[in-house]
């Protein structure tokens, strides 16, 4: 007869929910990149590698503490459904030179599986216009990382 009590001492942790993290560039950009490896419909190891990395080279930060941060970033994007808004946040607080690596980021984590999926390529299409790059800019980003 224990487990009731059990129950009531941890019944009310089903309606807990993790806080937001800050909606700041950094996470908005994790968020980004957990979007773009998500999109195919999968999330796949390769593509959470990379994120840490790209999040780790990004705010100097070692590998604990880049997975901490991928972890909540993937809280943002679950909980900012458009892509837009997520955007937005990134965009008003970086210059063109970021708005570039940004792209080589998301292509990066998207051709982390060696697989190019259609899904993506629309994504990363629709990113790149809401950062306002032209699309021979950013067909000229994604050959350079396309030929690594």
């Amino acid at each position: 007869m224990k487990f009731p009590s059990l129950r009531a001492l941890f019944g009310g942790m089903g309606h807990y929910k993790t806080p937001l993290p800050p909606a700041d560039a950094a996470h908005a950009l994790g968020a980004l990149l957990v979007r773009a490896a998500k999109s195919d419909k999968t999330y796949l190891f390769e593509e959470i590698a990379q994120i840490d990395r790209i999040i780790a080279r990004t705010q100097k930060m070692n590998a604990v503490a880049a997975a901490k941060m991928r972890a909540e970033c993937e809280v943002l994007e679950r909980e900012m459904p458009k892509t837009e808004d997520i955007v937005a946040l990134l965009r008003d607080a970086i210059d063109v030179t970021e708005r570039e690596a940004t792209l080589v980021a998301l292509w990066e984590v998207v051709f982390a599986d060696g697989i190019n999926h259609l899904e993506e390529d629309d994504l990363l299409h629709q990113i790149e216009a809401y950062l306002g790059v032209s699309p021979e800019r950013a067909l000229e980003l994604q050959a350079t990382v396309a030929t690594r």
